[in-house]
């Protein structure tokens, strides 16, 4: 029988637990989540290694048979359906992970861990509401949080837009909610900023296929007209974060109810171009050798070349295995079956059509055509979007474009998430206590204040 939530069992599963599940050779830290509730189970999962926090997970099952308690919980919306099976084993959850036709160990625990200083974190009291909203953008429901300044209207309103991957409002990763302390900081001096959960994420419905860019920006066009349609807010603009850069380019280049736009490490150049550079400045921060770093960078030049051209499904997928292969013998590991999970989780990242999308995406013609204030932010140490590469793009857009006021900034000592960083590696994230440097946010919120005044 399936488990109420009122039954004592129930007790041996709730609750937030901490383990991994057993790859070979490189374990993967997991960070679960269970609740009961009138409507049954539900619960969210965080893979820190790979960025990701708050997944949902649908459908989570309780069930008590004959041989005790067990537990099943599937990562919604990811290729490969991945899959926990376990049963409480003294205060643990034990059993098996599958995906893509793999099967792993996993086990749970319920560490007592101190969480990691961050002393941005708003605090009360707070000189703003904070005003729960649902937007309705078509096929999905977007649920957020709008903070009101506590002074007379009209004022301005920017909308957060993230970066690619599933994030919440406050766009957590790492411990971090770099959109609370924007939105903190901004609302506290007088504007208005909404930040929504991405679809599928919190109280955010899932796009009914797998979404692109295309379809975010759709999201996000729904949220800029709530903004628009409220007669509190005199000026309305975009905050674009990394892929949210390139998805407010898309929308100010096409709206005329957007009045200025922030960029925040925004793509400048083609997706394929990007993520060619990302690769080779990622490989150069963690000391790869030359011979290494040119075989792998061969390798993305071929796998960019047949995502982006026009290739059967089973002929794609010939190759993509083939290069992923390639990809971990060079990196090392060899005598590795094609459906062990490390090898099908990089072939479905490849192929899913938001990275086929990515890729052939172009934002130069729109950031041409984008007529109203811009600033644009880039941290030197930013190894995901180059500020060198992409900076110099967007500020020549701009330019061709005839773009009236413009600023741009390539900020020293800086990563991707703009903290203060050493190497700008992504393991550095979570190390560094601050959410984002102080003077990123003075520099936003100055602007904002005095654009188009």
């Amino acid at each position: 029988m399936v488990l109420s939530t009122t039954e004592p069992v129930a007790g041996q599963v709730e609750g937030h637990w901490e383990g991994e599940i057993d790859i070979p050779n490189q374990p993967l830290a997991i960070k679960v989540d269970l609740l009961p509730g009138d409507d049954g189970w539900h619960g969210t999962i965080d893979i820190p290694a790979q960025g990701a926090t708050g997944l949902p997970l649908d459908p989570v099952k309780v069930v008590a048979d004959e041989d005790g308690v067990s537990v099943e919980f599937t990562i919604r919306g990811v290729p490969g359906n991945p899959t926990f099976k376990g049963r409480p084993v003294d205060d643990s959850l034990k059993g098996t992970f599958s995906q893509g036709g793999a099967t792993l160990g996993f086990w749970l625990g319920r560490p007592a861990i101190a969480g990691p200083v961050r002393p941005q974190m708003p605090k009360p009291p707070f000189p703003y509401a904070a005003e729960e909203v649902m937007v309705d953008a078509g096929p999905v429901e977007l649920a957020g949080t709008l903070t009101v300044p506590d002074k007379d209207p009209p004022f301005p309103a920017v909308l957060l837009i993230s970066g690619s991957g599933p994030q919440d409002r406050d766009e957590t990763l790492f411990g971090h909610k770099p959109f609370w302390v924007v939105a903190d900081h901004l609302s506290r001096a007088g504007i208005a900023v909404l930040r929504i959960d991405d679809a599928g994420i919190g109280g955010s419905t899932p796009h009914p296929s797998p979404p692109t860019t295309a379809d975010f920006a759709k999201d996000a066009a729904a949220c800029v007209a709530l903004l628009a349609k409220d007669l509190r807010f005199g000026r309305v603009g975009l905050i674009g974060h990394s892929e949210g850069g390139l998805i407010a380019t898309l929308l100010a280049s096409e709206r005329d109810d957007i009045d200025f736009v922030v960029l925040l490490a925004a793509p400048g150049v083609s997706g394929t171009e990007l993520m060619r550079k990302q690769n080779e400045r990622v490989f150069e921060a963690a000391g790869f050798g030359e011979d290494r770093t040119s075989a792998l960078l061969k390798l993305i030049d071929r796998l960019f070349a047949d995502l982006v051209a026009d290739l059967p499904d089973d002929e794609l997928r010939e190759r993509v295995d083939a290069i992923a292969l390639e990809q971990l013998a060079v990196n090392g590991i060899v005598d590795i079956a094609l459906d062990d999970p490390r090898v099908q989780a990089a072939v479905e990242g490849a192929i899913n059509p938001w990275m086929r999308h990515f890729l052939r995406l172009d934002p130069q013609p729109a950031l041409q055509r984008i007529t109203v204030p811009v600033l644009a932010l880039n941290g030197d140490l930013d190894l995901q979007v180059d500020a060198e590469q992409n900076l110099g793009a967007i500020e020549a857009a701009l330019r061709a474009g005839g773009n009236p006021q413009s600023t741009i900034h390539r900020l020293p000592g800086l990563n991707h998430l703009f903290q203060h960083a050493k190497t700008g590696l992504v393991d550095e994230y979570g190390q560094i206590e601050e959410t984002i440097a102080p003077q990123v946010l003075d520099l936003i919120r100055d602007w904002i204040l005095n654009v188009g005044q």
